[in-house]
Formats: structure tokens, C-alpha cells, sequence
């Protein structure tokens, strides 16, 4: 009997067939290059939050090959529960229809809950999850995607004959800044959920039923794509489910809403030909011709008239940043994208060599500052800097000069004179067939150079080859070996200032374009 689970519950509530592909043909599945540092956010903050009640006991026990044994769990948890122990963390439960709490045999419906804390009348429900929510005045909404967990929780426990007097949801606080040690009751947010799982508890009894009787059914579920696929949940078997689409289709089609790419679709329109006569926005017009012709678009005067507004020195532009779950540093909010690295190449004048300059931080220490000091020694004031779409670089420069009054002339200056070289391409003006109707760099660079090895990403020698794996390795630094780290920052410098190499040889392209 395949046992279900809260998130296994959550999932199918997600979608159907996403349950049955998790237990049936999880290989299909494409992993999130970021979804593992999520999980490692999550364990975090999970067990940093066991804390925020009080003194707890944790009821976690594993077998010798160290997959949960639940049933030793369900046990001691039954036994805290009948000693009044007041904060039980991974409480669980299992029902399978007629058992009460403890009879793990004929488990068939199962959870643990986070926290599980005693009140006057009963036990209260407290889910801990790693998002971020501010302090006061946030939107309820954005809590909705966890109603089917918290819901099932308390639709377990019911039927396990537990009084639930609450059911909470702890988030991160989005407006906390840490000074000092970090304050845990200030550092999360807790949120009643008792009003907003109303309605969605009517739903678990037959919902349950219905995820049982899927995990059973060994011939895959017939459904088609639909707006779950994608936000807020960007299932990771999407492309499995889409793979009878043609290419191009409809779901390449520059910056359309998800939603409206499925009105197409449901309608027949698929084909980049189906679709040719429909009214469209200029750049998605461009995208489509270009296809279909297997022809380039170049706008070469609304080329020039972008490259006519930057003047020389030249400065590149690139930063990499860490977004630590919980702030590590004074000053710092959860999530907040933090500096760390950046590479910056220089032309003087035209025809004049290229210039060289990066900084690299010290893992496990506050970067920002330093970080901000080096900045404005390498990019003198008034001059035209380049970034690849800038809004990343302006936004975190901004809050440099916010965190630092003393060289906030400086980095605002510097701010305000960046120029975006994704504009032009953004614009339509240079569109190959083979961006697929996406401009990020990564896209763009091997298009305009496929057969360059010196610009290919996937050359680089080391462990970083892309932004989430920079992201991620950082703050791990650290903990390495002098060898590892060396080796390492060694990597991150490369992958750096490749990004800005490939800005320069970008710019170049667009130059030739116009002579």
C-alpha cells in the first residue's frame, strides 16, 4: 500500500498526473538547478524555527539505513503527547480509516507536523516554510499555495482524534534587518491560517480518497497541459508533458503570458505558421518572421541610434551575489541579494586595449562594503557603464549607497550613467532565428558566435559555469580546504569575467553591425 503524505497531498493538489510522475517515472522530472540550495534554505530555517515556542523535543528517528522510521516516530510522539510536553517537533501521525493515533500498521494517510504545541485545549498546528513574508501589511494570497498542507495536517490529526485548536504558518519576516545576534522572534512571522484553510478542509476527504486511489493506478494519467505547469508552481515535468509540442510553437513566443500561450493553443493555433496572421506585439512579429524565413532581423539604425548614446571610457559591468535565507550580516534582510563579486573590463578610447579589473570577496564575512570601496576606485564618476540588463546591477547598487551614506555620491553616480545592452536586442533590432525568443546573455552569446570555444560556458575549467552554481558556492567557501578554496575562487574569477568578456564581444558585434 503507497502511503500519502502532505506532500505528496500538496502535490496532487498541485496536479494529478505531477503525483503520479513523482512515484511512477520520477526520472522524467527536470531538476531546478537551484532546487537543491531551496532545500537547503528550507532545512535551515526549519531548524531555526523549532526555537520559537520555547524548549522543544524532536522526534526524528532513523533506521540504520537512514530513511525515517515512522512508525518509532508515531510512537514517540503519542508518548510525548500523553507526558504534556509542550512543543513536539516532526509530530507525526498516521490514519488509514479506522485507526486512531499510534496504530501505524495499516498506515495509509501520514504527516509530521513541524511544530505541534500544546495548548490549554488542545494541540496546535505550526508549519514552518523558508518563504519570506513581511511583518505587517502583507497580502494573505500569496499564502494560499499552502493551504492543501496546512489543511491536510489538521484533516489527519482530526481523524486521529487530536482537538486542533489552531493551524499557523511561520514565515520568514521580509522587514526584519539583523543587528546584532539574530532574534527569533523577530526574525519570523507567524500567521493564523484558521480562517483561509476553512473552505480548502471541506475538499481533503474526498481529495485524499482520490490521491490513494492514483497512487495505486499504474497506467500514466491522460492530461494535458494546463495553467499549473507553470507559476507558482513550474512543475519540474513540464517538458515530459509537453513533449508532443512542435518547435517553435506558441509556448517560445517572447514575454507571453503563460495563460494566453494556452488560449492559443486550445484554440489549434500552435505553429509559429498557425500563428503568423495573428495580431501580435513588434517584437514577437519579428520573432515569428524571422523564424519562419530563417532569416536575421537587424534594425541597424535603431542599432546606432543606442550605440550613439554611450561614449568612451567604456566600463563592463557584472556582479554575482549570495541570497542567504537567514542574514548572515548586520544590515541584511532574508533573501537579500548580497555582492560579492564583480568583473569589469575597460576601453579607454576607441581602438584601445582591454582593460582588466575584478574583486572577489572573502567567504564567510560581510562583502558589501568592501565590495562598495572597490567599486568606486575602479569606476571613476561620469563615465558610461554597461551592464547586461541593468536593473540587477542598478538595484543592488542602490542599495550600496543606501547602506553606505559615506560613498552614496559616489554609487549613485556610477548608477545613474549605466547603460542596458540589452536593449537593442530586447527592441527586436538584432534577432536571430536561434534565440528562441530569449535575450538572456547566455542565449544571445552563442547565437551571435556558435562556433567561438573561448565564449561557450560550458568550457570553463572549475565548478562554476553558471549564476545559481556562483550563488551557491560562495558562501561555502569557507568551509573548504586552502586547496579547495583556491580552487575555487580560481573558478568563480573565470566565470565572472567571462560575463563581462562576453558583454565586450557583444558590443563589438553590434559595432560591426553598423559599419
Amino acid at each position: 500500500m503507497k502511503q500519502l503524505s502532505k506532500s505528496k497531498y500538496a502535490k496532487y493538489c498541485q496536479c494529478p498526473k505531477c503525483l503520479w510522475m513523482s512515484v511512477y517515472k520520477p526520472e522524467e522530472e527536470v531538476i531546478d538547478p537551484n532546487s537543491e540550495a531551496r532545500f537547503e534554505n528550507g532545512t535551515e530555517v526549519g531548524e531555526l524555527a523549532r526555537g520559537i515556542l520555547g524548549d522543544y523535543v524532536d522526534v526524528t528517528i532513523r533506521k540504520d539505513d537512514d530513511r525515517l522510521d515512522l512508525p518509532a516516530m508515531i510512537a514517540k510522539t503519542k508518548e510525548l503527547m500523553e507526558a504534556g510536553q509542550e512543543n513536539i517537533c516532526e509530530a507525526s501521525f498516521c490514519y488509514d480509516g479506522r485507526s486512531a493515533l499510534g496504530d501505524a500498521c495499516q498506515c495509509k494517510n501520514y504527516c509530521a507536523v513541524d511544530i505541534l504545541h500544546k495548548t490549554e485545549d488542545g494541540w496546535a498546528i505550526y508549519e514552518v516554510k523558508s518563504t519570506s513574508f513581511p511583518e505587517f501589511n502583507g497580502n494573505p494570497a500569496k499564502l494560499d499555495k499552502y493551504l492543501p498542507d496546512v489543511s491536510y495536517q489538521k484533516w489527519v490529526l482530526d481523524q486521529c482524534g487530536v482537538n486542533v485548536t489552531g493551524v499557523y504558518l511561520v514565515c520568514l519576516n521580509s522587514d526584519y534587518i539583523r543587528e546584532g545576534e539574530l532574534d527569533l522572534q523577530k526574525l519570523f512571522v507567524i500567521n493564523s491560517m484558521d480562517d483561509m484553510i476553512a473552505n480548502e478542509y471541506d475538499k481533503v476527504e474526498n481529495r485524499q480518497r482520490e490521491a490513494k486511489k492514483l497512487l495505486q493506478q499504474t497506467e500514466e494519467p491522460t492530461m494535458d497541459i494546463w495553467e499549473g505547469c507553470k507559476k507558482p508552481y513550474d512543475c519540474g515535468y513540464y517538458k515530459y508533458c509537453s513533449r508532443h509540442l512542435p518547435s517553435p510553437s506558441v509556448f517560445e513566443l517572447y514575454r507571453m503570458r503563460f495563460s494566453d500561450k494556452l488560449k492559443y493553443y486550445r484554440q489549434g493555433v500552435i505553429t509559429f505558421d498557425a500563428i503568423k496572421d495573428e495580431k501580435l506585439t513588434a517584437v514577437r512579429r519579428i520573432q515569428v518572421d524571422s523564424t519562419l524565413n530563417n532569416q536575421p532581423n537587424i534594425d541597424k539604425a535603431v542599432i546606432k541610434e543606442f550605440l550613439d548614446q554611450l561614449s568612451y571610457p567604456l566600463y563592463f559591468l557584472d556582479f554575482e551575489t549570495m541570497q542567504p535565507a537567514i542574514p548572515q550580516f548586520d544590515g541584511t534582510k532574508p533573501y537579500q541579494q548580497i555582492p560579492f563579486q564583480y568583473s569589469l573590463h575597460i576601453i579607454e578610447h576607441e581602438g584601445g586595449e582591454l582593460i582588466h579589473k575584478e574583486h572577489l570577496g572573502i567567504s564567510g564575512t560581510s562583502t558589501m562594503r568592501a565590495l562598495a570601496e572597490q567599486l568606486c576606485e575602479d569606476i571613476p564618476m561620469d563615465v558610461c557603464t554597461l551592464a547586461y540588463n541593468k536593473a540587477f546591477e542598478c538595484t543592488r547598487i542602490k542599495e550600496m549607497a543606501q547602506a553606505f551614506p559615506d560613498l552614496a555620491e559616489h554609487l549613485t553616480n556610477i548608477q545613474e550613467h549605466i547603460a542596458d545592452l540589452l536593449v537593442p536586442f530586447q527592441q527586436g533590432a538584432y534577432y536571430l532565428p536561434s534565440m528562441k525568443g530569449s535575450f538572456s546573455i547566455k542565449v544571445v552569446l552563442p547565437a551571435l558566435f556558435p562556433d567561438d570555444p573561448t565564449l561557450d560556458y560550458h568550457n570553463l575549467e572549475g565548478c562554476v559555469h553558471n549564476g545559481s552554481e556562483a550563488m551557491n558556492i560562495f558562501p561555502e567557501i569557507q568551509y573548504m580546504t586552502s586547496e579547495e578554496q583556491a580552487k575555487t575562487r580560481k573558478s568563480l574569477l573565470a566565470y565572472c569575467c567571462l560575463d563581462t568578456f562576453a558583454m565586450v564581444k557583444v558590443w563589438m558585434k553590434l559595432c560591426e553591425t553598423i559599419k
